[in-house]
């Protein structure tokens, strides 16, 4: 089975399926990374049934970031073991230069190291191989909307070592500016994502809408110059806002 060239970053139009249909009415656009052809084409095809727009796929490192920069997509569902360039700096590299990209890294290795060394990179979530069909289909519905997907058992591993660094003294600065001031509702918003809950179980908490909670945390993220929910969680559990 040969690759494709980048002239075809789409793939067959059989691949698309209910997601090309969708493509113009929103639906989210969504690349996938493996180095194994079989495997890759597979988790396209029940993306592409689930309703996703499968927008690109790749085979290895530098193809994965031509083929994102080039078409942008929304989630990119992505494997640490690729030839070229490891998946972990791809991440950071198109976390980095695509605003708004979120990362779900799909792999077989469940190591703690391969989960921190992914999320520190910039994965909004990670799941392992063994996953069913659902849960990958529902674990990138997630991803799009910054919601962190683990495999569980995976989360508190994460959640525990952004504790263990908020628990190390942070070096001495000078004349550092001013922490941004976020409104009560930011901070009640921030404090539950700090405990790992969900936008939709934020929104049911505070009884107000999943859109408005999104914005809460886009507003956040802008007056904290942070990049993701990752990160946020992060800085939210350096302030101890996760023990409140």
């Amino acid at each position: 089975m040969s690759e494709q060239t980048d002239n075809n970053i789409g793939g067959s139009g059989d691949r698309r399926g209910a997601g090309a249909e969708s493509a113009t009415d929103g639906a989210t656009r969504v690349m996938v990374v493996d180095d194994h052809p079989m495997w890759r084409d597979a988790v396209a095809r029940d993306l592409a049934e689930a309703g996703f727009d499968v927008v690109a796929t790749a085979g290895d490192g530098p193809q994965a970031v031509r083929r994102a920069t080039a078409t942008t997509p929304d989630v990119i569902v992505l494997d640490l073991n690729l030839p070229g360039m490891p998946g972990v700096q791809v991440c950071k590299e198109l976390v980095g230069s695509l605003p708004g990209l979120r990362v779900l890294v799909l792999s077989a290795s469940g190591e703690h190291a391969d989960v921190l060394e992914a999320v520190k990179s910039g994965a909004t979530g990670y799941l392992l191989k063994s996953a069913s069909t659902a849960e990958l289909t529902d674990a990138v519905r997630r991803t799009a909307v910054g919601d962190p997907v683990f495999t569980p058992g995976l989360a508190g591993l994460v959640l525990g070592e952004y504790r263990r660094l908020a628990s190390e003294p942070a070096p001495a600065a000078s004349d550092e500016p001013k922490a941004p001031q976020l409104t009560e509702r930011e901070t009640e918003v921030l404090r539950l994502v700090a405990k790992g809950l969900s936008y939709k179980q934020i929104a049911e908490r505070l009884v107000i809408s999943h859109r408005t909670v999104q914005n809460h945390v886009q507003n956040t993220l802008g007056k904290l110059q942070l990049h993701n929910r990752v990160e946020l969680v992060r800085y939210a559990i350096e302030r101890g806002l996760d023990d409140v």
